[in-house]
């Protein structure tokens, strides 16, 4: 996995020859096998993960979870599934990119990658476009009424499958404190993630978090809603 994310050529080849083994070297047979043809869940890799690398964590003090996002950028891949050219307000620049929502829980000896998910491309709008293209105002034949009722409801079902950034680290939230592993870990993050959801997520586990908030933001102080920079100056 390691020589995957590390290698710049990606062939068997190119991440063997990157790989340094201090004793007998695996050979590309069982690198393949691990790879590519083990029976593992890709949904189940992160759990299991978490709960490798808990009890490690334990009794080393204060612990913080990192939720961060990041654009990972494929300048040369316009045929690239999900990597449509959008406008990146980071580099203020149009770009191929696909955004990255991460989780990493840290203290003052360890430090542990917990969570990563792409934000999926969503197809709803394409698709929306070709709904609009092909509309009829009556369908004579049985089956091309159903035909059209499928399109729909995959649609539908896209639309609904389509998920902002913000709603993916609420999710990924919700389910490292499901399951229990990190107790006493509280939460960073900027406004780029920042909604009402997340902040009562954790605040619902007994945790505390902390973020950057903007001066015109309204919080709720002394029973009234103020801004913040007004009650920077109190």
């Amino acid at each position: 996995m390691t020589g995957w994310l590390v290698s710049p050529n990606k062939t068997l080849q190119g991440i063997y020859a990157n790989q340094v083994w201090p004793e007998k070297k695996p050979s590309r047979r069982a690198r393949h096998e691990a790879g590519f043809e083990a029976d593992w869940n890709a949904e189940e890799l992160l759990p299991c993960h978490r709960a490798l690398i808990a009890p490690e964590h334990r009794k080393r003090g204060r612990e913080v979870i990192s939720l961060d996002w990041t654009l990972g950028h494929h300048e040369r891949g316009p045929e690239i599934y999900g990597v449509p050219k959008s406008y990146d307000y980071v580099e203020r620049r149009m770009a191929r990119f696909q955004t990255t929502v991460t989780a990493v829980i840290a203290n003052r000896e360890l430090i542990d990658g917990i969570g990563v998910q792409i934000q999926e491309a969503g197809v709803w709008k394409e698709e929306e476009e070709y709904l609009k293209a092909t509309v009829q105002t009556s369908y004579a034949q049985m089956e091309q009424a159903r035909t059209r009722l499928l399109e729909l409801l995959y649609h539908l079902e896209h639309k609904l499958a389509d998920k902002k950034r913000t709603e993916i680290v609420v999710e990924m939230v919700a389910q490292v404190e499901a399951e229990g592993k990190f107790p006493q870990a509280d939460s960073a993050f900027d406004n780029g993630v920042l909604t009402v959801e997340l902040p009562r997520l954790i605040e619902s586990k007994g945790k505390h978090w902390g973020s950057e908030l903007e001066s015109s933001r309204h919080i709720l102080w002394k029973e009234e809603w103020q801004r913040i920079d007004e009650v920077a100056k109190e």
